[in-house]
């Protein structure tokens, strides 16, 4: 029988129902008492590039856990910003991208990353939001794709996905983009009974090696750092999605195929096929004007070679507005795609 139905927290501001969404990695609470800085570390409660500037004038950036992509691409880009314009932007530490939706949209941060389709599910009050409609924010720009990534142990008897009816299956935290992927390919595949864990990649990766998953799902980087570590531990494999079920998955949801090639993985040995979304930039508009919204995206987007983690490679004027489709854009983000001929990219 499956276990640990998705469920909602609350919204921060209002009382709103609010669930988790993950940037790869492990998802911790966030307590009232800890906003706006947000950036509880793990271990010490703490995280020095979070605190706020003494002025209190600094923008907050809302991010992913402290183990995840979100957090470390966004400490990068967060520096680049304060280092090619006249803003102070401090990144934090957040459940991701619903969380980070809700807050821009509440006026509790000012910018967030976030994955583009619980962006167009805010619109319409629809997914997560369980009918309450958040429109406060506008695209900024395009940062890098999240593809699903399905990892099992080499030796366990499991050549596809169809093999996990009955199993112990690790689907994301509740509420996040991984969790919703996940039961996305597993309905897709007619899975109805499995054993369900709602933990983030990396506690989904140590429940693997340990062997108490047999599966663990997420919506990743591209190479995933989660995945390569765990993969110097153990023998792993991803599975890859079949056709009529890529057919069935882009005709029913946002999400996009992809291919995962060979090279991406040291222990992989042929092309898989998955599925993918687009990782975004998002600014309020009520608390981010035009002029700063503009001069924010042409100091991170032109100044993108200066942030050196691996995902930041996505981060060109060739892509800049993936992610964009039936997102409203920020007045000031769209005044500069204007300005540099992007906006029919």
């Amino acid at each position: 029988m499956k276990k640990n139905k998705l469920f909602m927290s609350m919204f921060l501001v209002p009382a709103l129902a609010l669930a988790a969404c993950n940037g790869e990695g492990e998802a911790p609470e966030v307590d009232d008492e800890d906003l706006p800085d947000g950036g509880a570390d793990e271990s010490d409660g703490a995280d020095d590039g979070d605190e706020e500037a003494d002025d209190g004038s600094a923008l907050q950036m809302g991010t992913g856990s402290t183990g995840g992509t979100y957090y470390a691409l966004g400490q990068e880009m967060a520096n680049v910003i304060n280092e090619h314009t006249d803003q102070q932007v401090n990144a934090v530490a957040t459940d991701a991208s619903v969380e980070n939706i809700a807050r821009v949209s509440e006026q509790d941060l000012e910018l967030g990353m976030a994955v583009h389709i619980p962006a167009l599910d805010a619109l319409e009050g629809d997914g997560d939001f369980q009918g309450e409609v958040m429109d406060n924010f506008g695209f900024m720009g395009y940062i890098y794709p999240e593809t699903n990534q399905i990892a099992i142990l080499a030796d366990d008897d499991i050549e596809s996905v169809e093999d996990l009816e009955g199993m112990r299956v690790n689907m994301g935290p509740p509420g996040s983009a991984s969790h919703a992927a996940s039961e996305l390919i597993l309905e897709a595949h007619g899975i109805e009974d499995y054993e369900a864990y709602e933990e983030g990649f990396g506690d989904g990766a140590s429940m693997l090696q340990d062997g108490n998953v047999d599966a663990t799902f997420g919506l990743l980087g591209l190479p995933a750092t989660n995945i390569e570590e765990l993969a110097t531990q153990q023998d792993i494999e991803l599975l890859g999605l079949e056709e009529d079920v890529l057919d069935e998955i882009e005709a029913n949801s946002d999400y996009e195929r992809i291919t995962i090639e060979e090279d991406s993985y040291d222990f992989m040995e042929e092309d898989i096929e998955g599925i993918a979304a687009y990782a975004v930039l998002i600014g309020s508009l009520d608390d981010v004007d035009e002029d700063t919204a503009y001069e924010i995206v042409e100091g991170l987007y032109e100044n993108a070679d200066d942030v050196s983690h691996a995902q930041s490679e996505h981060m060109t004027m060739e892509d800049i507005m993936l992610g964009s489709e039936d997102l409203p854009l920020h007045p000031g983000a769209e005044q500069y795609f204007e300005d540099n001929d992007l906006l029919d990219q």
